[in-house]
């Protein structure tokens, strides 16, 4: 979708891999923040692991795989061989997300919404975090259209232990916005809304 950059999605992991060093800003548990990184790694864990060592079991696995360094690595309980990808464009902006979802409407605490964006694009440090805030605002509109909530009947907008990354190639005219009503954000939330609704629905249908 993006020149360079390539998704793998499997048993073990979503793995986003780019020829080139991508600007990251994220929640990870492993490299979050502002960082700069060849790899963003979504390793699948048991329902029952403890986790102690994210960064561990992270490194462990990228190792393993030849992904390359530096990466950026999130968990997850959800099946990741059924993440969601999808992408948006208008005129010289293309934006990939891909989603796993994980929910437990019995225990919400326990359930994951991880999000992985990439624009190629070359967003200001401020729009890194427009997008973030679109991806989560977008995220929100997605579980409500859904018709999940919790389990006081309040539309859910997010679990606990969601995390998002969005990662810029560098590439093309500076974007000083990242919000919704610019180009850049609007091709972000397209990406998320389609591929998180295809992951939402997806769940719904094996969880009926």
């Amino acid at each position: 979708m993006i020149a360079g950059v390539s998704v793998e999605m499997g048993r073990e992991a979503v793995v986003v891999k780019s020829d080139r060093p991508l600007h990251v800003l994220s929640s990870a548990v492993h490299g979050g923040g502002l960082a700069e990184a060849r790899a963003v790694v979504n390793l699948h864990v048991g329902k029952d692991d403890p986790c102690r060592d994210p960064s561990g079991m992270i490194d462990a696995f990228a190792r393993r795989a030849g992904v390359p360094g530096p990466w950026v690595g999130l968990l997850t309980g959800a099946p990741t061989e059924r993440a969601a990808l999808s992408e948006g464009v208008a005129a010289d902006l293309r934006a990939m997300a891909v989603v796993t979802v994980g929910l437990s409407i019995a225990t919400w605490t326990a359930s994951t919404i991880n999000t992985i964006v990439v624009v190629d694009a070359d967003p200001e440090p401020a729009a890194l975090v427009n997008l973030v805030m679109t991806a989560t605002e977008v995220k929100g509109l997605a579980l409500r259209a859904a018709g999940l909530v919790l389990e006081d009947g309040v539309a859910a907008s997010g679990t606990s232990t969601d995390a998002v990354v969005v990662a810029a190639t560098g590439r093309g005219v500076p974007a000083r916005f990242g919000g919704p009503a610019s180009p850049l954000g609007w091709v972000v939330a397209r990406a998320v809304g389609a591929s998180l609704t295809a992951a939402i629905r997806d769940w719904q249908e094996r969880n009926r």
